[in-house]
């Protein structure tokens, strides 16, 4: 497919796995600000040139569907990861067979672009030329997904993102044992601009209605939600003031704290909510620690009853503060829980997925070089014992084949044990080398690129199967 835009029309050429840019414009001066070889072809000139940040940002100037934009207002969103540059013209498909759903294109954590050697702008330039591929025309969000510091909201900012996720996880802390007052005294009061006899007064004794029930705060509650949350709150704020006054161009927030071992309780996502409206934060989407259940790569492996009364309860609670989404990440491949998701949250929902997309390119792989996925099978197997601390997954490696002779390894790619090892260990086979020296990332670039069309059909269907109920939910 091709993007038009008078006098300007814009395609990307494949030839085996290398890809390069085409320009074709009616006037010489069409193509000012593009880097490439230029030619006269049928009265038209045609430029050939790299897939480059140059050509990215000369596209986006002349392209506004190619520039990315907040997604808060629209109700229903769904963010699509892309590790290897790759699956934006297959998730773009899908989202086209499903136009209620706002995309998210260019949404990769800060994490996962240290572990792969990205930048945020090379993320953002591989979507742009994914949507070239699409022929897309309408706009799309951009997340710079789970940032922990300043400096990764500097790096979004610099690439153009629009969207940040801002993650204080690490300063949420383990009241397991219990609290006391003293603990809550040890807490950061100036950063918080508040003193822990006016936190109570605010809260001890309040009657909270969350749909599913109604919360009688005591003064236990709140003494255990400020040591828990309240340093996260701080922190939360800290990065949010560094987002919105470095930002030059319009920003959202998202707030999440669900990569914690420990379930954020009603009143908690309350509390959080209501402290940072005072410190005069808005956000358009939050992530709490819902019910056991979420793991990468599976459906849901929790109650779904439990989940539909914890999903009621935090919506309930973000339309008492303007009526933010609810997000849920893990969201790969939860197909069993995309309707309650729904229904729970009134379609005011966040979806995200990100590994799912990399696992299509792994069964390109399997299809195509099976010497090359039995490497990197071999690598995330061995690494999967580290690589779990920073998931929710219950994989067991033993429960796997160690070797491949004689097995389907699509099929094995869809048991849920591999599932997980490979979802986990792309950042340890991706950036490993095969025995002969050579990067394996490079590898896996060259056999999906070889095979693009068919890696575009593959990640296209996989992804509809994500946004059928969410695009239910925005036509009702």
């Amino acid at each position: 497919m091709s993007l038009q835009n008078d006098p300007l029309r814009a395609d990307i050429l494949q030839d085996g796995a290398e890809r390069r840019l085409q320009l074709s414009a009616e006037t010489a001066e069409a193509l000012t600000g593009f880097e490439g070889e230029t030619r006269a072809e049928d009265g038209r000139h045609v430029l050939t040139g790299p897939l480059s940040t140059v050509n990215a940002l000369a596209l986006q100037e002349r392209f506004p569907s190619l520039r990315p934009q907040p997604i808060g207002g629209h109700r229903v969103s769904v963010g699509t990861g892309d590790r290897t540059g790759l699956a934006t013209p297959g998730q773009a498909r899908a989202f086209a067979d499903h136009p209620g759903v706002m995309p998210v294109l260019a949404q990769q954590s800060i994490r996962e672009m240290d572990r792969l050697g990205r930048s945020a702008r090379s993320v953002m330039d591989d979507a742009v030329f994914g949507l070239v591929d699409a022929g897309w025309d309408r706009g799309f969000g951009a997340d710079c997904d789970h940032i922990k510091s300043t400096e990764g909201i500097d790096r979004g900012l610099e690439a153009g993102f629009t969207t940040f996720t801002l993650d204080p996880g690490d300063f949420v802390a383990d009241v397991t044992a219990g609290v006391d007052r003293a603990a809550a005294e040890a807490l950061p009061w100036d950063d918080l601009e508040d003193t822990l006899e006016d936190v109570l007064a605010r809260y001890v004794g309040r009657s909270i209605d969350v749909g599913v029930e109604t919360i009688e705060v005591s003064e236990q509650d709140v003494l255990t939600a400020v040591v828990k949350y309240g340093r996260a709150v701080a922190e939360s704020m800290r990065l949010y003031r560094h987002l919105v006054e470095n930002a030059k161009h319009e920003v959202e927030a998202e707030f999440a704290v669900d990569e914690t071992a420990w379930l954020t309780t009603f009143f908690e996502h309350y509390y959080m909510a209501s402290e940072l409206t005072r410190l005069g934060a808005t956000w358009f989407s939050f992530a709490p620690r819902y019910v056991d259940g979420f793991e990468k790569g599976l459906d849901f492996l929790g109650d779904r009853e439990e989940l539909r009364t914890n999903l009621e309860a935090h919506h309930a609670i973000a339309e008492q503060f303007g009526g933010y989404k609810i997000s849920l990440h893990s969201g790969s491949d939860k197909f069993s829980i995309y309707d309650l998701c729904v229904e729970a949250t009134g379609g005011h929902v966040h979806l995200k997925t990100s590994g799912t997309s990399y696992l299509c390119g792994v069964e390109i792989i399997a299809r195509h070089d099976q010497e090359l996925f039995t490497r990197i099978w071999d690598i995330s197997r061995a690494a999967y014992a580290k690589a779990r601390a920073s998931y929710q997954v219950s994989a067991h490696e033993d429960r796997t084949p160690e070797t491949l002779e004689g097995v389907d390894l699509v099929e094995l790619i869809h048991s849920d044990d591999a599932r997980q090892i490979l979802h986990v260990g792309y950042g340890d086979s991706l950036n490993a080398t095969d025995a002969g020296g050579e990067s394996i990332h490079d590898r896996f670039l060259a056999v999906v690129g070889a095979h693009q069309d068919e890696h575009t059909e593959l990640v296209a269907a996989h992804i509809g199967k994500h946004l059928g109920p969410f695009e239910a939910a925005a036509t009702r």
